[in-house]
């Protein structure tokens, strides 16, 4: 009874049109190194928020942040509505039911096959063993892995395992995606079918995500293209156009340098962020 309450709520709330993430002054830092000094931004209800800047800045930091695995030196983060500073393990639990997570570094189970590793927290949650396995096929479907369903992690390429990892994310509907670097260590043709997933994800299904990126043309790859549901493909925008739904954060040393749309940022004068994104 508790969980389909919550579950109610989280739907109410999402359909409020109030923003998923809300960062108010936050500051982080470890072993006397400041990580992360005031920073506030907001990531709304649909939004795609994809977080640059230099190595070293803050971004992985920021996005465990997000997801409640640290709590800040000050400041509040508030997720769907809720701080996170006042949530007991119980309740940071149920939140995070209702957020995919894209590790870096896929963050499979060696030991698990493919369908049991996208399974893992349906299983979890105890859901019927024939809905898991239908809404796994559905997930890998989606990613366009179905026939890999009974290998390894050891079997698959990189980025095969990055898009099991996606599918993962995305098996319980989630209502906000953290993407910490998914192209991170790809080549560029595998980072380009990764990104595409990105940009299917948020048309398809709206999903707000906060992402972390290296690469600038990912990052406006994002922002410039489009999935065509007829063609099943990602296609650029038509004349020049710029989807609206996606939005940047720059951090550079702990700082936010920009908080912006994608024409604010191609047409800024700001030195340091013209010899970044140049």
């Amino acid at each position: 009874m508790a969980e389909t309450v919550v579950s109610t709520e989280m739907k109410d709330f999402v359909a409020g049109g109030q923003p998923i993430v809300e960062f108010d002054d936050v500051s982080i830092g470890f072993d006397g190194h400041e990580v992360l000094s005031n920073v506030s931004f907001t990531v709304a209800h649909g939004e795609t928020r994809i977080l640059l800047g230099p190595a070293g800045g803050g971004k992985s930091v920021l996005m465990k942040l997000a997801n409640g695995l640290i709590e800040p030196d000050s400041g509040e983060i508030r997720v769907f509505g809720r701080s996170l500073q006042d949530m007991t393990e119980n309740e940071l639990f149920e939140m995070r039911a209702h957020v995919g997570m894209v590790f870096q570094e896929s963050a499979l189970f060696d030991s698990l096959n493919v369908e049991d590793n996208v399974a893992y927290r349906l299983e979890e949650e105890h859901v019927d063993p024939k809905e898991i396995h239908e809404r796994v096929r559905e997930a890998l479907r989606f990613v366009e892995l179905e026939q890999v369903i009974n290998k390894f992690p050891s079997e698959l390429s990189g980025g095969m395992r990055r898009r099991v990892s996606i599918a993962r994310a995305i098996i319980s509907k989630p209502d906000l995606i953290l993407y910490d670097s998914p192209t991170g260590g790809l080549d560029p043709i595998t980072s380009t079918t990764i990104i595409e997933l990105v940009v299917k994800q948020r048309d398809v299904s709206h999903t707000t995500c906060l992402l972390i990126t290296h690469r600038l043309q990912d990052a406006f790859t994002l922002a410039t293209h489009r999935f065509n549901l007829q063609e099943k493909r990602m296609e650029r925008i038509p004349d020049n156009g710029i989807d609206p739904s996606t939005k940047f954060l720059v951090l550079n040393e702990g700082h936010i340098v920009f908080d912006g749309t994608t024409l604010e940022l191609t047409h800024t004068k700001d030195p340091w962020l013209r010899e970044y994104i140049e």
